[in-house]
């Protein structure tokens, strides 16, 4: 079946390491992308910015060691910007990279830096990580959750719909998500969320705002970090990720918002504790627990790759 990842980090590790895109030690390269029958991989920019002077300049380095990366293999996979791109890509065999950044303070506060990105390949940007920043509050602490977007933040909702960029709130707080989601003219996403009411947890999303996100056509991916998916505490960080954790959420997210919300967000490469599914290629595993869970196979696609073929049709 085919697949659409929302999210994995693996583009900072290749930089920060010897890694190379093609075959690594990693959860994610392009022989494992091939054997998942991924159609797409979203590859975020992953910074924190309190570890790096330039966030701008970090940025760059990592997108222009990825897109190396991608030329080197472009036989086999493709820079997509748009929905067309990725339909060419299909044509000729290759799967699809879009590229995202994860911490909108890469651009400093500044839109000629947010239209250099775009015009560099970046079709998404996730407006905050962990950290408070030029653009808003991240969802990080319960205690910053009804802290919205700044004026900046909100100059960059609208650049960013005038470019055809995606807006990720997977960390943003809840009013800045309210913010984001009642400002922008197109579909929002949540690239690597979960539900709060089967894990309460701050960076899950409450039925509220899943409600919301579905009537705006917007989706969330599912994320495979053990701490947004278990019922209660966790027994320890390296806890496994199991199947039925997801299938928990995937059933509850349906039940309240409907089948059309959901994708995938694995967050691979990014995440320090085992799942069951052990890396890209293993996708398979949730398909075939969902198809033995009373979930039809219409149901099954759109939640692999149907729903995010639809938003990267309308927003990008």
């Amino acid at each position: 079946m085919n697949v659409i990842d929302l999210h994995c980090d693996t583009a900072s590790l290749l930089l920060e390491s010897n890694e190379v895109l093609k075959k690594n030690s990693l959860k994610v390269d392009i022989e494992r992308l091939q054997q998942g029958e991924v159609m797409a991989q979203f590859f975020a920019m992953y910074i924190d910015s309190k570890k790096v002077e330039s966030p701008f300049e970090y940025c760059v380095s990592m997108l222009d060691n990825f897109k190396k990366e991608l030329q080197i293999n472009s036989n086999t996979i493709s820079l997509c910007q748009n929905h067309n791109d990725l339909i060419l890509a299909q044509k000729e065999h290759k799967m699809g990279a879009f590229l995202t950044i994860e911490e909108g303070e890469a651009i400093e506060g500044n839109l000629d830096k947010l239209r250099y990105f775009k015009e560099q390949g970046i079709s998404l940007i996730t407006l905050t990580w962990n950290h408070e920043n030029s653009l808003g509050y991240s969802n990080f602490e319960w205690q910053d959750q009804h802290k919205g977007l700044k004026k900046k933040g909100f100059e960059v909702v609208e650049e960013m719909n005038t470019l055809k960029m995606l807006i990720d709130v997977s960390h943003l707080s809840d009013a800045g998500f309210e913010d984001v989601i009642s400002h922008s003219k197109v579909p929002i996403i949540a690239t690597h969320s979960n539900s709060r009411t089967m894990t309460h947890h701050p960076r899950n999303l409450s039925d509220k705002m899943l409600k919301t996100l579905a009537n705006k056509g917007g989706i969330t991916g599912i994320n495979f970090f053990n701490n947004f998916l278990v019922e209660g505490e966790l027994k320890d960080k390296l806890q496994i990720s199991t199947l039925d954790e997801m299938l928990r959420h995937i059933k509850h997210i349906r039940d309240v918002a409907g089948i059309e919300v959901l994708g995938l967000g694995s967050d691979f490469d990014g995440i320090p504790n085992p799942v069951e599914i052990e890396d890209c290629s293993e996708f398979y595993k949730l398909s075939d627990k969902l198809l033995t869970n009373g979930f039809s196979t219409d149901d099954v696609e759109k939640i692999f790759y149907g729903n995010s073929l639809r938003v990267i049709k309308d927003v990008l």
